[in-house]
């Protein structure tokens, strides 16, 4: 396990703005004389938003991770990251007289590009937030409560809505190779989830 730790350390210690994830594994395969090394990266990301009205500042925080797989034909990078977003039911708005539930729901996304290619995370969270009834924020006044509210309720999504937009943003991306979209709605009026999922490859 020593040599795991020591490969880690001398990667670290260059200071790098990023980490070279490729070079890694391959100095990973060379010392452990493998056909094959795996890494994953896990770590909080964090992007200032404005509110939508008030225009104040704050820190909205997303789980993100690297991952690259080596093997002894080729290497594949994945960007993956979860970013929570707020769905409104388009049933219950159409049958009641007024108001709608909505939920918080989770999407996981894990997408893979070519070594000669780059997406930027913000690109990619935005991609999912766009396709949500709301966006979440950190911090909002009433008049961005009020936005919001309105802003879901003009703008239903049953969890395979959500799905939809997504796999085709996604799948227009000439960039992408392969990529995994999860979704999961915490439903605030059933004791139950929805669940969509679904895997693309070129």
């Amino acid at each position: 396990m020593s040599r795991f730790v020591e490969v880690l350390e001398e990667e670290r210690k260059k200071n790098l703005l990023g980490v070279d994830i490729k070079k890694l594994l391959l100095k990973v395969r060379k010392k452990l004389n493998s056909i094959s090394s795996y890494a994953k990266f896990d770590f909080k990301y964090f992007i200032e938003k404005n509110a939508p009205v008030s225009g104040l500042k704050s820190l909205m925080c997303y789980d993100a991770y690297f991952e690259g797989v080596l093997s002894e034909e080729d290497y594949k990078f994945y960007l993956g990251v979860k970013v929570p977003v707020t769905t409104l039911c388009p049933c219950s708005k159409e049958i009641s007289k007024y108001g709608a539930h909505n939920q918080r729901a989770l999407v996981k996304v894990k997408i893979s590009y070519s070594e000669e290619n780059h997406i930027w995370l913000e690109d990619l969270i935005q991609w999912i937030e766009q396709s949500a009834s709301s966006e979440l924020y950190s911090l909002l006044k009433r008049e961005d409560e009020k936005f919001v509210t309105e802003k879901a309720y003009e703008n239903p999504r049953f969890v395979e809505d959500l799905l939809r937009d997504i796999v085709l943003k996604l799948q227009n991306n000439e960039i992408i190779n392969e990529f995994e979209v999860e979704i999961e709605a915490l439903e605030s009026i059933h004791n139950h989830n929805a669940w969509a999922y679904q895997k693309f490859s070129r």
